[in-house]
Parts: structure tokens; sequence; C-alpha cells
């Protein structure tokens, strides 16, 4: 079974991704699944009578707000990163957290590197799901300490540093 990095400890990934459609109307298995944001909103009355079993992923351009009324009631929200260069789902992941109140697992997919695990964390992504099968987990697990503490405030510590002095 692939791994995964989870609060900060290396487990089984149980979740199934169902890739990206141009074709809303696809069979969403039974089990843990992550579709795709138009899967959701195409079935979304069926898929939410199945709670704690299907979660949602967002691309890059897709947007927080886009699942504004519905990240409270998703055990997962993922964000897929197309290339390492691409930022914006830090952006997503915070509004995530501090504006539409989500609570679940917020996992960063695709072209994650180790660099940025820290700084996702800050962000409010707890969960790591790395494309390239070639990255140690347990290497990666050590860089989400490359730094103890920040100044600014973030969606993992609500008070800056100098208030906290």
């Amino acid at each position: 079974m692939p791994k995964l990095i989870k609060d900060a400890s290396i487990i089984d990934n149980q979740w199934t991704m169902i890739d990206a459609t141009e074709t809303p109307a696809v069979d969403v298995p039974a089990g843990k699944i992550i579709v795709p944001l138009n899967v959701w909103n195409t079935q979304k009355e069926n898929l939410s009578a199945r709670a704690g079993e299907v979660g949602v992923w967002l691309t890059s351009d897709e947007f927080a707000e886009e699942l504004a009324d519905d990240a409270k009631d998703l055990p997962l929200i993922a964000l897929h990163f197309p290339g390492f260069m691409d930022g914006r789902a830090f952006t997503t992941a915070r509004l995530l957290r501090e504006r539409f109140g989500f609570t679940g697992e917020l996992r960063a997919s695709g072209a994650v590197i180790r660099d940025q695990l820290c700084y996702l964390r800050r962000c409010g992504v707890n969960a790591f799901h790395f494309s390239d099968e070639s990255i140690k987990l347990e290497a990666a697990l050590e860089s989400l300490n490359d730094f103890t503490d920040g100044y600014q405030t973030s969606a993992d510590q609500k008070t800056p540093l100098f208030r906290r002095r």
C-alpha cells in the first residue's frame, strides 16, 4: 500500500484519487475516494450522503471559495501541485483553514518537494503525498522541522512572535 506523511507520521494512504475528467458523471466507486471538484459539484447530493468517505481535490487554478459551503463537511481536501514552482495552493490551504473553517485532512499532492513541507504546514496542510516515488518519506518527515518558529501568524501559530515574548 502506498505511504504518505500525515500529522508528522508516515502512514498508509487509504484514499484513492480519481483522475481529472471532463465528464463529471463518472461512476464513483465505493470506499475512501478523492474526486475532482467538477465531479463533486455535479454529484454533490449523492456523494455527500457518503459521509467520511468522499474527499475533493482542487487543481491549482481552482479556488477555496468554490468549496466554501462544503468545506466544513468534508473529511479530506487535496490540493494538487502541478509543479513545485506553482504556489497557488499555499493560499488555498490557508483560506480553507482560516476563512472556511475546514478541520479535516488537508493534503498536498503532486509535485510537492521536501523544501516546501515546513511552509505548507504553516499554511494548514497536515498531509503530504508525493508524486515522485523516489522521495524518502523518513527524510521528508525531518524537513517538517526545518524552522522551529516563525515571526508572523499562520494557520499553525495564531500569535506573532513579538506577542509571545
